[in-house]
């Protein structure tokens, strides 16, 4: 089994390719799809050109297939996915929504096992 990124909600499939794939909004409440490396410490990013954003604002990822917001009750300022490993075991991991904050944690079982 491949590792594989799912919705905590609707458990849908994020990964597509090599990219993980979300639907943002800005502060302008303008909609856009994001593909983000699956990689952590890769913070190489893919968007439509004419979604815009600027370093430091705030986004919200949403499921782009359940619509439902990836918000995490821990902090306000992350969003989280989870990753399922090769041997089907279930991964948090937990990445910054602010843009350009480079920041993101694997936790399983409330231990941080990586982070970038």
């Amino acid at each position: 089994m491949k590792n594989s990124f799912i919705c905590p909600y609707c458990r849908g499939h994020l990964l597509v390719g090599d990219q993980l794939i979300f639907r943002v909004r800005n502060e302008k409440k303008e909609y856009g799809l994001l593909l983000l490396s699956p990689q952590i410490g890769n913070y190489d990013s893919l968007k439509n050109p004419d979604f815009e954003y600027r370093k430091g604002e705030a986004l919200n990822f949403y499921c782009p297939l359940c619509s439902h917001m990836l918000s995490t009750k821990l902090d306000d300022k992350l969003i989280f996915v989870i990753r399922l490993d090769n041997q089907g075991e279930e991964h948090n991991i937990y990445f910054s929504r602010i843009s350009g904050e480079k920041s993101t944690y694997q936790v399983k079982d409330d231990t941080v096992i990586a982070s970038g």
